[in-house]
């Protein structure tokens, strides 16, 4: 049978794209006219996305077509191209990110949200370009502790991809699941979705040029935990806990989440929060409310630095609630707590740089 373009495109007419429940022709989905050499086919079909998850079996059901209505002796060759970009690999996600820091806790309750937030505008009052991702895909917090919860996240069309653009307040960039779930309503996703929706944050996201990009992860160690150890090279981790041995217990797991030899990701430092009651009207006092300086304790046990010991006190509460983080006010007690936190993970962060040397 002699070959001619017509013929293959009245056979590519016969399968059907779910995407567009039209056939490949009528979604203009043929990129260009088929090439033909003898019994050698080559057709260019264009996706909407790399990730279009009808590609394989639409490429197999075009394939089959024209070797039907063309004879199963014909050659051919689908080549795939796509509308939008295909994200960059694993290593070139965030390129313009110089650290990439996790704070983490082994328990739930010990304030590593508020831990995060503040350090992120801590670091960003030093003069840094800052970045912040809630990673809890299940329990997001960042929008409200921002004062955010109703902002509207939109994407832009960057170099052929559309990427989501990071919501800004208080000099850092940041992006949560929570600007797109309802906050009333459980996300009931496994482990795969939540995944999925976590890659999309980091990588379809335009982050641009960033000196520190903090991730607040989940409590405990889990999927999404993992997802970010395969997917992005960690400067380090901070771990978060409260003085109480309970939540010393669960960091102890945490530590070791990141120090596994599969792993090896640097533990910056310990972060004991609600290290101590001070009331507002008594702020020379301390109320060892929690137990006193178990973090202190379990830090030189395990050899790593005890980066900050933060108060308990009211005001770190309301402000996290009101979406005003109490570093805001660089001139208050807690303020000047988290902007030392900030000044030592910087220092931790470019010594480990300097011993990768």
């Amino acid at each position: 049978m002699t070959l001619y373009p017509k013929l293959i495109m009245d056979a590519l007419a016969t399968v059907t794209y779910a995407g567009t429940k039209k056939n490949l022709v009528e979604s203009q989905m043929v990129a260009d006219t088929p090439a033909i050499n003898g019994q050698r086919v080559k057709v260019v079909l264009e996706f909407p996305r790399d990730t279009d998850p009808f590609l394989k079996s639409t490429v197999k059901a075009a394939e089959a077509a024209i070797k039907y209505h063309c004879g199963q002796d014909v050659e051919v060759e689908i080549v795939t191209e796509f509308k939008s970009k295909p994200r960059p690999k694993d290593e070139d996600l965030l390129p313009g990110v110089k650290h990439i820091v996790a704070v983490s806790s082994g328990k739930g309750g010990v304030g590593k949200s508020t831990v995060a937030v503040n350090l992120a505008i801590a670091l960003a009052r030093l003069g840094y370009r800052v970045g912040l991702l809630d990673t809890d895909i299940f329990g997001p917090s960042i929008p409200k502790m921002l004062g955010v919860e109703d902002a509207k996240v939109y994407a832009v069309n960057k170099d052929g991809r559309d990427l989501i653009v990071p919501v800004e307040k208080y000099g850092i960039k940041f992006l949560s699941i929570g600007f797109f779930v309802k906050p009333t309503t459980a996300t009931l996703w496994r482990g795969g979705m939540a995944c999925n929706a976590l890659k999309q944050l980091i990588a379809d996201a335009d982050w641009g040029e960033l000196d520190y990009f903090i991730l607040d992860t989940p409590p405990g160690t889990s999927d999404i935990h993992l997802t970010l150890l395969q997917t992005l090279k960690l400067t380090g981790a901070v771990i978060v806990s409260t003085p109480q041995q309970v939540a010393l217990a669960d960091a102890i797991k945490g530590i070791d989440m990141y120090r596994n030899e599969k792993v090896g990701v640097p533990i910056l430092g310990l972060v004991e929060n609600m290290a101590w009651f001070t009331p507002a009207e008594l702020p020379q006092n301390r109320y060892y409310i929690f137990g006193r300086e178990g973090c202190k304790q379990l830090a030189q046990e395990m050899q790593v630095p005890l980066l900050a010991q933060i108060p308990l006190v009211q005001s770190i509460c309301d402000n996290g609630d009101q979406g005003t983080p109490v570093v805001t006010n660089i001139d208050s007690m807690s303020g000047q707590a988290f902007l030392s936190l900030a000044q030592a993970v910087v220092t931790r962060v470019n010594r480990s740089m300097e011993n990768e040397k």
